[in-house]
C-alpha cells in the first residue's frame, strides 16, 4: 500500500503558494486495511477516510464512468487494482493531475508542470466533458490563478459542453462562482465563460457586467454587481443561483440605492432620507457600512463623510428625542423624521461649502 500527496497541494507547491489543505489517494489499499489502521471512513459515495492524527483525507485510488446525467450520474470503482495514473486520468485539468510520493518525487503523467510553466488550463482527457460542473472549474481556476488561461482544445471542449450546464445543481454553480469572487482576478471567471458561450443558462445578466476587484471578498463583489444591474436582473440571477439573503440584501441596496447614495451631496434631502431609510440606515449599521463601501468602491463619493454624519445626527435625535414632550407613536415618528431631514439638509449644505460640523 502506497500513500501519494495529490491535487491542489502539488499544484501550489510547485507555484510556490501557500497550502491550505492536502489531499491524498492511497494505491493498493483496501476500505479494511485502512479500518485496521485507524482510518475512519466518511461519505457513502467515495471511498474516503481520515487520517486518525492529522485527520486529512485520503481516497481509495478510484475510477469513474459517466452512467446517467447529472453530478450522481456516475459509477465509482476503487480497489487495489488501480493505478495512480488511471486514478490521476479521471481528475480534471493537467495541473491537478499530479502527484507526490513519500520521498518527494513527483509523478505527473499528463505534462502538469509544463503547463504551470506556460500558465495553461488544460484538461487531462476527453472525460471531462463527462461533468459540466468543470466548466466552472476552469473559470474559478482562471480567476484564482492570476495570468493563465484556457488552451484552445479546453475551450473547445468546454463550448461543447454549454448544453448541459442546465444539469447542474444551483448549489454547486454558486460555491464556484462564490470562490471565484473571492479569488484574486474574478473579472476572468465571466471572460473564461464568455469567451466559450457558457455565460448561459446560469449568468446571462452578467453579459456587460464587471467584479470589481478593489472590493475585498466574495459579498461585496456580489453586491457591487449591484451597480450595473436592475433590481430585478439582481433577483433573476439571486433567484437562479440560490444566492444567500446577506448577498442578495446588498446587491438589492446597490441596484435601488447606490447610485442615489452616490450623489448624496447633491440629492433633496428628503430623497437621501427616503434611500437610507430604504437601506435601513439609520437602525442597521452593519447594513449601512456595507451598502457605503461597496457605493465609495464604485463612485468615489465621500461616503466615511456621511456615515460620521449619521452617526452624529442619531446622537441628536436621541437627545432631542429625551426633551421632547410626550407625543403618540405616529406624532413622534412624524417629528423624528422632520428632524432627520431638516439635519440631513444642514449636512449637505456644510459638506459643500466645505465648512466643518
Amino acid at each position: 500500500m502506497e500513500v501519494y500527496l495529490v491535487g491542489g497541494a502539488v499544484r501550489d507547491e510547485l507555484l510556490g503558494r501557500e497550502v491550505k489543505e492536502r489531499d491524498w489517494v492511497v494505491v493498493g489499499g483496501s476500505a479494511e486495511a485502512l479500518t485496521k489502521l485507524g482510518y475512519k471512513q466518511v461519505g457513502r459515495d467515495f471511498p474516503v477516510f481520515l487520517h486518525p492524527e492529522t485527520h486529512e483525507e485520503h481516497a481509495l485510488a478510484r475510477t469513474e464512468r459517466k452512467t446517467a446525467p447529472g453530478h450522481g450520474g456516475f459509477t465509482t470503482e476503487a480497489g487495489p487494482d488501480i493505478s495512480l495514473t488511471v486514478d490521476l486520468a479521471r481528475r480534471d485539468l493537467t495541473i491537478n493531475a499530479m502527484a507526490k510520493d513519500g520521498r518527494g518525487r513527483l509523478i505527473d503523467p499528463f505534462g502538469g508542470r509544463e503547463d504551470l510553466r506556460r500558465r495553461r488550463l488544460r484538461h487531462v482527457a476527453d472525460a471531462f466533458a463527462e461533468d459540466p460542473l468543470r466548466v466552472f472549474r476552469v473559470a474559478r481556476f482562471a480567476a484564482a490563478l492570476e495570468g493563465f488561461d484556457v488552451h484552445p482544445e479546453t475551450q473547445a471542449f468546454m463550448a461543447g459542453m454549454a448544453a448541459s450546464l442546465s444539469e447542474l445543481a444551483a448549489e454547486r454553480v454558486w460555491r464556484e462562482f462564490s470562490k471565484a469572487l473571492a479569488a484574486p482576478a474574478p473579472q476572468r471567471f465571466l471572460e473564461v465563460l464568455k469567451d466559450c458561450g457558457c455565460l448561459s443558462p446560469w449568468f446571462p445578466e452578467l453579459e456587460t457586467a464587471a467584479i470589481d476587484p478593489s472590493l475585498d471578498g466574495a459579498l461585496p463583489r456580489y453586491g457591487g454587481l449591484g451597480w450595473s444591474l436592475s433590481p430585478s436582473a439582481v433577483q433573476s440571477l439571486s433567484k437562479r443561483l440560490l444566492t444567500p439573503k446577506a448577498h442578495l440584501r446588498l446587491a438589492l441596496d446597490i441596484a435601488g440605492h447606490g447610485r442615489a447614495l452616490s450623489a448624496w451631496r447633491d440629492l433633496e434631502a428628503g430623497e437621501l432620507h427616503r434611500a437610507l431609510s430604504a437601506i435601513n440606515g439609520y437602525r442597521d449599521q452593519q447594513r449601512r457600512t456595507g451598502v457605503f463601501a461597496v457605493v465609495q468602491a464604485k463612485s468615489a463619493a465621500p461616503m466615511r463623510e456621511l456615515e460620521a454624519a449619521l452617526t452624529h445626527i442619531e446622537q441628536v435625535l436621541a437627545a432631542m428625542r429625551r426633551s421632547l414632550p410626550p407625543l403618540s407613536g405616529a406624532k413622534l415618528g412624524r417629528r423624528l423624521q422632520q428632524e432627520r431631514i431638516e439635519l440631513i439638509a444642514q449636512l449637505q449644505r456644510r459638506s459643500l461649502s466645505g465648512s466643518p460640523r
